[in-house]
């Protein structure tokens, strides 16, 4: 009976981890772990390329994004939504009608916009509606989006495709929206699975789903995250 009280209590606070509580200032989150980071300026990524997904957590995203190659930069952030200068606490807590979401810097000679569509499908599940893991709300749907009509025709027609196939046994939910305006999340977002990789969100659910998807899509990997 000990035995299964103590399991159970585990379970139970895996579960209430979640992107959502963990609500950390600027100072408690980069004290963690010291990583030396050289922050890349939008400037110097004027010469890529952008893509705009909305999977969940976007610790998660972000991270997923940056081990594929030919992207040279995620960044953590919201989009979906109609509220100006959204914070991070005002979305967490669905409190706006964005997403959590990643704008994806990536180099269409070594990566297409659909190889980046593919790893957005294959990296979280698009039939939960509203849900991703242990996060919960609006706040973390699936979202597909769009900057012009040919990337609308990608994502629709690589959707119907996954319908049809019948792969995921359940109706996919996943929103396809135009992108009208991506907000920078927080300074302390970003990078935050690589600066924090001792955080128990970070452990339990974001390395878990990195590795995962690593596993299934290894030819698409950098060659220093395989």
């Amino acid at each position: 009976m000990k035995l299964l009280k103590t399991t159970l209590f585990a379970l139970l606070a895996l579960m209430s981890v979640s992107c959502q509580s963990k609500t950390k200032t600027t100072t408690q989150a980069q004290s963690e772990v010291e990583v030396q980071d050289e922050k890349i300026t939008k400037a110097e990524l004027q010469e890529y390329e952008t893509a705009y997904f909305a999977s969940g957590c976007f610790w998660c995203v972000e991270a997923i994004f940056e081990s594929v190659k030919g992207v040279k930069e995620a960044v953590s952030g919201y989009a979906g939504g109609t509220e100006e200068n959204p914070t991070y606490q005002q979305v967490s807590y669905g409190r706006t009608s964005h997403a959590e979401a990643v704008e994806v810097y990536y180099d269409p000679e070594k990566v297409s916009f659909f190889e980046l569509v593919q790893v957005f499908f294959g990296s979280h599940d698009p039939t939960t509606l509203n849900r991703q893991g242990p996060d919960r709300g609006p706040q973390y749907r699936s979202i597909a989006f769009y900057k012009n009509e040919e990337e609308k025709k990608i994502i629709e027609a690589y959707l119907k495709a996954l319908d049809e196939s019948g792969v995921y046994g359940e109706p996919i939910v996943t929103e396809v929206k135009p992108l009208t305006t991506f907000w920078d999340a927080e300074d302390y977002h970003q990078d935050y699975e690589r600066k924090h990789p001792n955080d128990s969100y970070i452990r339990n659910v974001s390395i878990p789903r990195l590795n995962r998807f690593k596993e299934n899509f290894k030819d698409y990997l950098k060659e220093d995250t395989h």
